[in-house]
């Protein structure tokens, strides 16, 4: 069946690709090999790995990159000094103590011992059986070639590599804060990005991840006392065991077994990654479409109380992100304890799992809306991380507003509101902030979590619910398999609504400007009432205004923003609503009347909705006094 499945995604997205290469779009491919052994008493690895690299675009390479993760976790790295001098750096990074009554911060990677520290290492690297010069520089390796890779061409890659396994600092490592023995993720030589706009070759500091797509077929040799669980299908569960007979597999290898060798295949994705454990509960439930939803956490009590509450919700929550975005592809998805927090990869999150079923559910939520925003849809993490994290977080709320059995009217509100406090802060960088760039971690985090999700849900604003609707699952259906840019999603709802929003994408997420509207001036004229709004902030909108009157009817009225050449449909049909003229930029005082005298109104609101980011509110409203 895994085989059957295997060639029909490999068609599927062939396919898609040949379709987008007509267009002028191109990306990489590599197909991996990779066969490892993993020594849990001393926490080391040997493997060896085949590469089968795809050229598809038009330049000729003569250098390739690998990123060699785990060697960021040895004292003197760029993450280490990165924690030394950040104001506020991650509190599972550091560790505090008093120094004349002060705390003090200090890196965790930094005390490191040798038998804690975290390493790659490459031998005997060769391109098409012919060594190759390939020079370790921190967490990159740079290869020479021997042969420069012509444009529509392959090469085959080999390796062999040891690491090993850190004390866990920040999602990798072994014996981690919960107990869980290993977590492997970013574990093996991984071969860098290469599209339009050159190598994506970025040390590892701390941020996101960028990844070729490709398929991989790995085994994993551990002792026997261990379940696995990660990306991929496992091809052998009958020779494993560990869950799988729960399932109705006939397990087959002998009981005085030493190790088992675990062989995973993971069709089109860009990354590989796995946990590990001798004591873990493993549950498989059957999720939408056929899915198969993997658990594996800690096999204690309160522990397993815990998860199995939350398993029958994440079947909800996959079954809202599939129609909120576009069906899973895959047939296998895994929630694992390990690691610190969550994260994302391919077909799993590996993430804590002792808390409360409400935070487990909140984070395995967050998590496996990433297989839609950045494991299908790829865009460059590290580059733009408000496009995978911000969009995620929008789902997210959607999601878990939806399964409350009293529904906010705006999940998003505390989104808005965090935003300000960034805004009032003075901290922003724009978004168009490389990952690595920003001065300190919370302004990161609240730009590309909540800003981000803010560029969607703000959208509800400028071109409707229904057009933000189908402008997401466009996206998906138009981006999947691939890696969109920010200027892809914005052009997909143009496409959708039919406005202009190139001014949307420049302002919100490439400069600091604000928005700022306000009432300026409501007085009487001659038994009507002119209303005079003002544009402070530099960032234009389109408004709605609400107008409440002394006898309790409502009217709204809708003032389009002129360079959007756009008109939104009418978001509460049932409230009468008048169109006015258009409200250009450079113009920053927009009038209007109402045929009515101004006692009869009670109150003026603009954005009712409160979806707009107005960053001062007070100036909003207007109210009879």
């Amino acid at each position: 069946m895994h085989k059957l499945l295997l060639l029909f995604l490999f068609l599927s997205v062939s396919v898609g690709n040949l379709f987008a290469q007509k267009k002028g779009y191109w990306q990489q491919h590599v197909d991996y090999k990779m066969d490892v052994t993993m020594d849990v008493k001393t926490y080391l690895y040997k493997g060896k790995q085949e590469l089968v690299y795809t050229n598809n675009s038009s330049d000729t390479l003569k250098k390739v990159y690998y990123h060699l993760y785990n060697n960021a976790f040895q004292p003197g790295s760029e993450m280490d000094a990165r924690l030394q001098t950040i104001k506020d750096p991650d509190a599972r990074m550091v560790t505090k103590t008093k120094v004349d009554g002060v705390d003090v911060k200090e890196s965790r990677i930094k005390n490191l011992k040798p038998d804690e520290i975290g390493y790659l290492k490459i031998s005997n690297f060769k391109q098409n059986g012919v060594a190759a010069v390939a020079k370790e520089v921190g967490t990159i390796l740079e290869v020479t070639l021997r042969k420069p890779i012509l444009p529509k061409s392959k090469t085959t890659f080999t390796l062999d590599f040891e690491g090993q396994v850190p004390v866990q600092i920040r999602r990798s490592g072994r014996n981690n804060a919960e107990g869980i023995e290993l977590s492997m993720t970013q574990w093996y030589p991984k071969i860098a990005e290469f599209d339009f706009e050159g190598w994506h070759a970025d040390p590892y500091i701390s941020r996101e991840f960028h990844g070729v797509w490709g398929n991989f077929d790995v085994n994993i040799t551990i002792d026997a006392d261990y379940t696995l669980g990660g990306s991929g299908y496992l091809q052998n569960p009958n020779k494993i065991g560990h869950g799988y007979q729960d399932a109705g597999v006939t397990v087959t290898y002998p009981k005085d077994t030493k190790t088992l060798t675990w062989h995973f295949i993971a069709p089109n994705v860009h990354d590989f990654a796995w946990g590990a454990d001798k004591n873990y509960q493993h549950d498989i439930v059957k999720g939408p479409n056929n899915v198969d939803l993997h658990f594996l956490f800690k096999n204690t009590p309160a522990v397993v109380e815990n998860w199995r509450k939350v398993e029958p919700q994440l079947v909800k929550v996959m079954d809202f992100y599939n129609k909120t975005v576009g069906n899973y592809p895959y047939k296998q998805y895994s929630f694992i304890q390990g690691g610190d927090g969550g994260m994302e990869y391919a077909m799993c999150t590996l993430m804590l799992g002792n808390g409360t079923p409400d935070g487990i559910l909140t984070t395995a939520s967050h998590e496996l809306g990433h297989s839609w925003f950045q494991h299908i849809l790829a865009s460059n993490e590290s580059k733009h991380p408000w496009m995978d994290e911000g969009f995620t977080t929008y789902i997210e709320d959607l999601a878990l507003n939806e399964l409350k059995a009293k529904k906010e009217e705006n999940p998003f509100k505390g989104n808005y509101l965090a935003y300000y406090k960034l805004v009032e802060s003075g901290k922003e960088q724009p978004q168009s902030t490389h990952g690595d760039r920003y001065d300190e971690n919370r302004p990161y985090s609240i730009s590309s979590y909540i800003k981000g999700s803010i560029f969607l849900s703000q959208l509800i604003y400028v071109i409707g619910q229904d057009n933000l609707n189908k402008t997401v699952k466009r996206y998906y259906q138009d981006f999947k398999f691939k890696h969109p840019s920010p200027n892809d999603i914005k052009r997909t709802a143009e496409r959708v609504s039919g406005a202009n929003l190139d001014w949307y994408l420049v302002d919100w997420t490439e400069t600091l400007n604000t928005i700022d509207y306000g009432i300026k001036e409501v007085k009487e004229n001659d038994n009507k009432t002119t209303i005079t709004l003002e544009r402070i902030g530099r960032m234009p909108m389109p408004i709605d205004l609400l107008v409440e009157y002394v006898d309790g009817t409502k009217e709204t009225f809708y003032i389009p923003l002129r360079m959007m050449s756009f008109e939104k449909e009418n978001p509460t049909p049932d409230i009468k609503r008048t169109v006015l003229n258009d409200w250009t930029w450079a113009n920053p005082i927009f009038e209007f009347n109402i045929e009515k005298p101004k006692t009869t109104i009670k109150k003026i609101t603009i954005d009712p909705s409160g979806l707009m980011a107005d960053i001062k509110q007070n100036n909003n409203v207007y109210e009879l006094k």
